[in-house]
Order: C-alpha cells, then sequence, then structure tokens
C-alpha cells in the first residue's frame, strides 16, 4: 500500500510580480511621469487603442512619451484611477479605471476604460485599450 501527501503546492506565478508592475505604471501615470512609464513598455510594443486609429499600431517608447506629453498639454490634470485589477495568467493583467482631465477652458471629462496589458519578461508588450471614443 502506498500512501501519499497531498500538499499544495503553489509554485511562485507572475501574476503577483505583474500585479505590482501594474500598479507602478499607473503611479507613474498619475505623477506624469512619462519617461519612466514608458520605460515599463519593450522598446517597440503593440497598441490597440481608438485614439490611434483602428487595428494595432506598434509604438516605440518615445512616441508614448510624446502623445501622453501632448494629452497633459490639454488635461494638465490628467488622472486615472483604478477600479480594479484583474490578473489572467502568467501573461496577462486586465485595468479596469477611470480617466479624468480639465482642458484649460475648464471644461471636464470622465472616461470608463479597460487595458488588457501583456507583459514578458517584466516588459509591457502589448497595451489593448477599450473605451466608447464616440462623441455625444
Amino acid at each position: 500500500m502506498m500512501t501519499m501527501a497531498c500538499t499544495p503546492h503553489n509554485p511562485p506565478t507572475l501574476h503577483t510580480e505583474n500585479v505590482a508592475l501594474v500598479h507602478e505604471y499607473y503611479a507613474h501615470f498619475n505623477n506624469h511621469a512619462w519617461e519612466k512609464m514608458a520605460a515599463m513598455y519593450t522598446e517597440t510594443a503593440e497598441f490597440k487603442d481608438p485614439s490611434l486609429g483602428q487595428g494595432i499600431v506598434n509604438q516605440t517608447r518615445q512616441q508614448t512619451i510624446q502623445k501622453y506629453r501632448q494629452l497633459q498639454a490639454t488635461f494638465p490634470d490628467l488622472h486615472d484611477q483604478v477600479v480594479q485589477l484583474y490578473p489572467s495568467g502568467d501573461r496577462h493583467v486586465i485595468v479596469e479605471f477611470v480617466s479624468t482631465g480639465t482642458a484649460p477652458d475648464g471644461s471636464k471629462f470622465t472616461l470608463p476604460i479597460c487595458t488588457i496589458f501583456t507583459i514578458e519578461n517584466g516588459k509591457i508588450v502589448k497595451d489593448f485599450t477599450y473605451y466608447d471614443n464616440f462623441e455625444e
């Protein structure tokens, strides 16, 4: 008769590291530290974002920095409030957040957004962002 002990085996997973990476990402975003935020991507990453057009667009870190500098110029108090993070396996973190900002003319925006980050070797390789971009 053979007896086996059943002990749970929980190997370290990357999802904890990935969640920490995403928290760091939003800290850089909210501090408007665009260079630090862009450094979290691979040199060229894949983006799916209505602001970049349809389909998948490859963007360099420098293009990412430029995009967010321009956005900050329009909305100096640009801020993302994370609502929930959903780790998915060892490569993905889905983030539900609300982006807000105020334009120089005083007009404000509030936009619920969902982003799926794909992370490999501690760097973001894909940033697929979804939001309602229809004008009212």
